[in-house]
């Protein structure tokens, strides 16, 4: 009796610890590299805001939704490279990216016995793709992207996490800074060449639902 005791809790604590589906936000700094600032990415920080849906696959993989939206400014002053005439440039713009991406734990993410090698912390990786809407002085442009990311979770409570993610993305487009750097030096860019990178430095939470195994009969 003690026995399926303890194998009903331990099914009913499995349940509650494995679920399909994260929904989260995170808040923290953009930054920009382009035309009108080539060097330092975060010379000219701004602010940058999310909303993710996440598909649990397992412990290592999940497939993950996202909307972002950052702000994004830089000049020509301070640069190297002077404008034809010591011209400046100067612009702030709005980008907003919906996206898809796939993710991938270094560590079997989330609680569980010893001997499962479940770890609460786990850095990860990821890589998708996305399309950006830039806003400029009134000005709209879109354009695909692909976002690559770098970050860290931690499981707070079984259904709680906590996030801090580092994503570079490439814009495949040369007018996230305004339409009159795309030839600034008289150099054409293209659908693959340009030079247009946006950067997200976020902490993030989220929440975990929908139950993976309502009625399982397995027991580890």
């Amino acid at each position: 009796m003690a026995a399926f005791s303890h194998a009903a809790h331990a099914q009913s604590q499995s349940q509650m610890e494995n679920y399909r589906f994260d929904i989260g936000a995170g808040v923290g700094m953009s930054g920009y590299l382009g035309d009108a600032n080539e060097s330092n990415l975060f010379s000219h920080p701004g602010v940058g805001l999310n909303a993710s849906f996440r598909y649990l696959v397992n412990t290592r993989w999940a497939f993950r939704g996202t909307v972002t939206a950052a702000s994004l400014s830089g000049s020509t002053e301070n640069m190297s490279n002077v404008l034809p005439g010591g011209a400046a440039y100067n612009f702030k713009s709005w980008v907003y990216d919906l996206g898809a991406r796939a993710e991938f734990n270094f560590f079997n993410y989330g609680l569980g016995k010893g001997y499962q090698q479940m770890s609460r912390f786990s850095p990860y990786l990821s890589l998708g793709a996305g399309v950006v809407m830039a806003s400029v002085e009134g000005d709209t442009f879109t354009a695909m992207s692909i976002p690559m990311g770098l970050g860290v979770k931690y499981k707070l409570q079984p259904r709680v996490n906590l996030g801090l993610e580092f994503t570079m993305t490439k814009v495949l487009g040369d007018h996230i800074d305004g339409k009159d750097l795309s030839d600034i030096y008289m150099i054409k860019s293209s659908f693959l060449k340009n030079t247009d990178w946006y950067s997200t430095l976020m902490f993030s939470i989220s929440y975990e639902f929908g139950e993976r195994c309502v009625t399982c009969h397995r027991i580890d």
